[in-house]
């Protein structure tokens, strides 16, 4: 107990859930131990309330630090923007300059909107492809964010939502009038697909799909995709908000033969600074103009400004060549030290959403993991998003520390009561209260 998890018990008195994201409430790492919250970061260390220091080998800001924490090339044009006034009555250039930017690098696309977040942009698409297209069903496969539209499939089905990414989504809040409005299908299933359509092809306004997260594409899936939201006249809508300036500069669609009529960004385009885009084909991204969708911080200097200089400086460095090597160094690592000490894990996904999973006890392993990766000076849990400022002796560093973690674990499993060795509770997986 230091002093992120002292001020952790305070904040859970008055913040409900005491965090703003899911994803960096300390009981999904380690409960009553993971430090929570940091004073200062630089490259990929983080310190502590105590003046801790940690190697971050797991989110990365939950994917949004592609380039590493305040970089320096980023953080020159934000203090720029931030010196000549990010805010002002009139608009900030810097937005036309991003939107012609983003279309340059996606020839496909012809119009831009932009939010300061990935919920938020998901949110617009949504409302410009029911503006374009007068239909108000959407089709989805994937997880999008936390909005009405999103949680309204839980709303026919209670657990709709769980095979998508984070189970146990409740929709409570949301309006119940919303019901039928919204639709899952998992990703590769065609037949689920083309069930939907025959049900509710003549109220859909829009299919919404994450582009790539844990699997690859099967063959005809995307043509399927592709085929009936041009004979029904409705945007195939990518979500490119966590895959997206990872693989490539641009969306990971370009590589993988997925053609959209929209795609949605928002992460890592802009190294920690709020930002989220839409863009698309002109037929359908006019329609926002036959909808009101205005916020004032939209229009703010910043996040534009950032995400310029982050796109620049991955063009320039070739950072998603970096990424992919990281992420394979360490996908191999995983592999490689689990065969060494005979436990049976998963490790997948596309290298710069690298994860790995325990198949035995996976949630306390998981527990016992982060506790004995934290006691080593690493932030890690089962999963390990690179960035531009990770070198291969932070990750020797951290396979090193992985071997002799792993060894425990075998050896823990081996007793048949791993639980001894934990020091505080299991992790949580999915959403849950917290009192």
């Amino acid at each position: 107990m230091g002093k992120g998890q002292d001020l952790y018990i305070e904040a859970k008195k008055i913040i409900p859930g005491g965090v703003q994201l899911l994803s960096k409430r300390p009981e999904q790492f380690l409960p009553d131990q993971w430090p929570a919250y940091y004073q200062k970061a630089k490259g990929c260390e983080v310190w502590d309330l105590d003046g801790k220091r940690y190697i971050d080998m797991s989110f990365m800001g939950i994917g949004a630090c592609t380039l590493g924490y305040t970089d320096d090339d980023v953080n020159a044009a934000v203090q720029e923007a931030i010196a000549n006034g990010s805010m002002t009555t009139l608009n900030a250039p810097e937005e036309v300059e991003l939107a012609q930017l983003m279309l340059e690098l996606h020839p496909w696309a012809e119009m831009a909107r932009f939010t300061r977040g990935g919920g938020d942009a998901m949110a617009v698409a949504v409302r410009i492809a029911r503006a374009a297209t007068g239909k108000d069903v959407i089709l989805f496969s994937g997880y999008h964010g936390w909005h009405d539209w999103y949680l309204a499939a839980n709303l026919s089905d209670d657990s709709a939502l769980d095979g998508q990414l984070l189970p146990g989504l409740q929709p409570a809040g949301i309006a119940r009038n919303l019901r039928g409005t919204s639709y899952p299908f998992f990703y590769n299933n065609t037949a689920e697909f083309l069930s939907l359509i025959e049900k509710y092809g003549h109220q859909t306004g829009g299919v919404f799909l994450e582009t790539i997260r844990n699997i690859e594409q099967e063959s005809g899936f995307f043509a399927t995709l592709e085929r009936e939201t041009a004979r029904l006249n409705v945007p195939l809508i990518v979500d490119e908000v966590s895959s997206g300036f990872r693989m490539n500069c641009g969306g990971a669609h370009l590589m993988i033969g997925l053609h959209p009529d929209m795609a949605v960004f928002a992460k890592g385009i802009s190294n920690g600074f709020p930002m989220g885009v839409v863009i698309g084909k002109a037929r359908f991204m006019d329609a926002a103009q036959d909808s009101f969708i205005s916020s004032t911080y939209w229009t703010e200097r910043i996040g534009p400004v950032a995400a310029l200089a982050t796109i620049r400086k991955m063009m320039d460095c070739d950072v998603q060549t970096h990424l992919m090597n990281c992420g394979k160094l360490v996908q191999d690592g995983w592999r490689r030290l689990a065969d060494k000490h005979g436990l049976d894990i998963h490790a997948g996904s596309i290298y710069p959403l690298s994860h790995f999973d325990f198949k035995v006890k996976p949630l306390l392993c998981k527990t016992l993991y982060t506790q004995e990766m934290l006691s080593k000076g690493f932030l890690a849990t089962t999963s390990f998003y690179p960035s531009f400022a990770h070198q291969k002796e932070h990750i020797d560093a951290y396979l090193q520390a992985t071997d002799e973690v792993f060894e425990l674990i075998a050896i823990a499993l081996g007793e048949g009561a791993p639980e001894n060795y934990l020091k505080g509770p299991v992790c949580q997986s999915g959403f849950k209260r917290l009192t």
